[in-house]
């Protein structure tokens, strides 16, 4: 008997299973909030350096703002005054001519800077001056916290499995709590970035196990199974058939039921990550994922980190790519139960990787265009992002199948940690990250497409599931079974007659 047998004795999908899910939203939607907090805690406003300390003698209280700007700074190439740049005394003669300010001595911010406060009361860069030769250190706290994720990953990723859900669930809620609200009180850039690497690490358990902390809601019965607990994966599936009102499933499923599942030797070995890659096809699978989902997240953070350059407004722009994301995933509901999984997720892949190519390709002066695709761009994303979470569960089998998840979600959070340091490359060429992404976008898609479809197949329960050279579907057919069997001599036509009425009913 499979596992998938003894859930449709709970009813399968009823009023329990809808309960957990209702539940597991609830956690997750800090996650977002998280991942995509960069965007604003990391924001540098208009700046320029504080010249007030060149007004000795008070004369600048008698010139305007603009004059003021004019003697204190150098202009850039495009007319706006320097960022980073002011002169050693006030220039005055620039009131009468301004028209070349490049052969003037100039040197960097003796003061601090001026910030321009109308949109940001108060980011990384305007408290800890991290702006000019310091800038890149806004797009390291992304990649600080992305490595954080990644490293939560693999721990949360083994100690799931040795210790449980519920109770590394527990871990991740109480340290994610805790280091945030250390981050946000944090007095020094390093103390910031310390914690918020803790942060990330601590929070990776909310998005890597799949059970929610509540007393009511059980570890997973497949997990506990395939550790050799059948006694307690009864106990709480009799639970979940009480729920859905099934009360025949004590009478029907003993626990001696699912010892069955697996057998003994399985039971008692214990997994590691070393499993992925000790046999052929498991080595294969877990190269491919882990492709797969380097590419997914480097593409989705890589948009989503980038919201500026499209002429709207910083909120609405992020509101925008929140929006897109809703209908992104009802789609993909219908998506992968019609094309399927692999061809969902290939899709999905290669429509994100050819929308950055379209904004590669067209004109800045062209901004709503250019928004509209990377609006397009973002949803498709999404639905690779979602995709490729379903997708992996059905991949790996179960004994192995949190550390499968543990390993996918490092090499998503390694793709992460990458997007904010590739898009520094812009100094280097202006459309370089994106030629990037566009390229690490396609290249995971056609990597998707050599992997197995999951759609309608029966899921893989340990390694010999997926080293068997085997037809994956829910159960064997009858005329598969009938082919698995020796061929039987010839019946007489009166036998044949009997055996065909006899099948019938």
């Amino acid at each position: 008997m499979k596992f998938e047998n003894i859930l449709a004795e709970t009813d399968g999908f009823g009023r329990f299973q809808i309960a957990l899910i209702v539940l597991l939203v609830v956690p997750r939607i800090t996650l977002p909030c998280h991942f995509l907090l960069n965007n604003f805690i990391a924001a540098t406003p208009s700046h320029h350096c504080d010249f007030s300390g060149l007004d000795t003698e008070g004369v600048f209280e008698n010139l305007t703002a603009e004059q003021r700007l004019a003697v204190s700074l150098p202009t850039r190439a495009d007319g706006t005054p320097s960022s980073c740049l002011m002169f050693p005394e006030p220039q005055f003669h620039l009131l009468l001519n301004s028209s070349n300010t490049t052969t003037l001595p100039a040197g960097p911010c003796q003061n601090g800077w001026v910030f321009d406060n109308s949109t940001f009361k108060s980011t990384l860069a305007t408290q800890f001056d991290l702006v000019c030769d310091k800038r890149r250190l806004t797009k390291g706290t992304a990649t600080i916290f992305f490595i954080g994720v990644m490293l939560g990953a693999v721990f949360f990723g083994v100690l799931c499995d040795k210790y449980g859900r519920r109770s590394m669930l527990l871990v991740s809620y109480i340290s994610a709590i805790v280091f945030s609200l250390i981050s946000a009180l944090s007095n020094s850039y390093i103390m910031f970035a310390v914690f918020r690497f803790l942060t990330g690490f601590g929070i990776t358990g909310i998005s890597i196990i799949t059970i929610v902390l509540n007393r009511w809601i059980p570890e997973s019965a497949r997990w506990l199974i395939a550790a050799g607990k059948p006694e307690k994966a009864h106990y709480f599936l009799q639970r979940c058939a009480t729920i859905n009102r099934r009360e025949e499933f004590s009478t029907r499923i003993k626990p001696e039921t699912l010892s069955s599942i697996i057998s003994v030797d399985q039971q008692k070995r214990s997994f590691t990550y070393l499993d992925l890659i000790k046999t052929p096809r498991m080595r294969r699978l877990t190269v491919f994922t882990g492709i797969v989902w380097y590419g997914v997240a480097s593409t989705y953070y890589g948009i989503s980190l980038n919201i500026t350059g499209f002429g709207l407004d910083l909120y609405l722009t992020h509101f925008i790519y929140a929006a897109i994301e809703l209908p992104a995933k009802f789609l993909t509901y219908f998506s992968l139960n019609v094309i399927g999984r692999r061809y969902s997720q290939m899709g999905t892949l290669l429509a994100t990787g050819i929308c950055i190519l379209i904004n590669i390709l067209t004109p800045k002066s062209f901004w709503m265009f250019r928004t509209i695709v990377a609006v397009l761009g973002k949803g498709l994303s999404e639905a690779a992002f979602t995709t490729v979470f379903l997708y992996t569960t059905e991949l790996y089998p179960t004994v192995v199948r949190q550390n499968g998840v543990g390993y996918t979600s490092f090499m998503a959070r390694l793709g992460a940690s990458v997007s904010p340091l590739i898009m520094l490359l812009e100094d280097v060429w202006k459309p370089f990250p994106e030629v990037v992404f566009c390229s690490v976008a396609i290249f995971s898609g056609l990597v998707a497409w050599l992997l197995p479809e999951t759609l309608n197949a029966r899921l893989p329960e340990t390694i010999e599931d997926i080293e068997q050279t085997r037809k994956r579907s829910i159960c064997l057919s009858s005329q598969d079974q009938v082919k698995l069997k020796p061929e039987p001599e010839p019946l007489k036509p009166e036998e044949n007659m009997e055996k065909s009425t006899m099948m019938e009913s």
